[in-house]
């Protein structure tokens, strides 16, 4: 499969080793040095871009990838206010987008264990509920879109809460998500649930970013050759 990179910072490279181990050829890489080659015959011929970069550059990443016929999967968080003006334009380009805040496979796996435990304490109303997610210091969103996937599970199973907020709730309806940068940390998420009498606490934690890299062409293998809108649920049945 030819495989074209939109972003070819950290994660750019380590996507392209990840591709190469299992056999694609990555036919173009595109970062702000030639960002021209974005319309190039090259770029054209990719049967998937693959866009990690900034939450500035990533509509316009993904646009151009439409108005270059090429299905594209996008890792970039913290641009997806609009996200429905993005399917807009993939609608009328007749294109094809996977997104997701989070390709690792035990980060999906964490997602569908979030939504379990958070129906289970809809009933345990005596537990209050907050996260924690730490990030190197490169990342320029917060909270992650890993911890707002997280939130949004837990709304949607647990009753008493509506809302997430950044740092501190401010009432008994918020989920305090408190937003750490230090050092080069790949991603950590951690779950709190507490009580008068104990605590319950689930975590992930990555080991390096070649988990997300590796999920990222999975979707790509995946994407190839569809139309429409994906996200990693497609692929993961559970």
């Amino acid at each position: 499969m030819k495989i074209a990179l939109v972003g070819y910072g950290k994660m750019g490279h380590i996507i392209e080793e990840q591709a190469k181990k299992r056999g694609h050829e990555i036919v173009a890489t595109i970062d702000i040095n030639n960002y021209d080659d974005i319309k190039g015959e090259a770029f054209k011929s990719a049967d998937v871009a693959i866009e990690f970069s900034r939450p500035e550059s990533a509509v316009g990443n993904i646009l151009n990838c439409f108005a270059a016929g090429v299905p594209v999967v996008s890792g970039t968080t913290g641009w997806t206010k609009e996200m429905d003006k993005v399917k807009e334009e993939m609608k009328k380009a007749d294109g094809a987008l996977l997104w997701s805040s989070n390709f690792s496979v035990g980060v999906n796996i964490f997602f569908a264990l979030n939504k379990y435990l958070a129906k289970i304490m809809n009933n345990f109303k005596m537990y209050d509920v907050d996260m924690t997610e730490i990030h190197h210091i490169h990342k320029l969103d917060a909270p992650s879109g890993t911890a707002i996937t997280l939130a949004e599970g837990i709304l949607d199973n647990l009753d008493r809460k509506n809302s997430w907020k950044l740092d501190k709730a401010e009432n008994d309806s918020e989920i305090a998500i408190k937003a750490v940068r230090e050092g080069e940390v790949p991603g950590t998420h951690i779950i709190h649930y507490d009580s008068e009498v104990d605590s319950i606490t689930i975590t992930h934690e990555a080991n390096s970013r070649a988990g997300f890299a590796l999920g990222a062409v999975i979707a790509a293998e995946f994407l190839a050759g569809k139309k429409g809108f994906y996200d990693m649920k497609s692929i993961f049945d559970f």
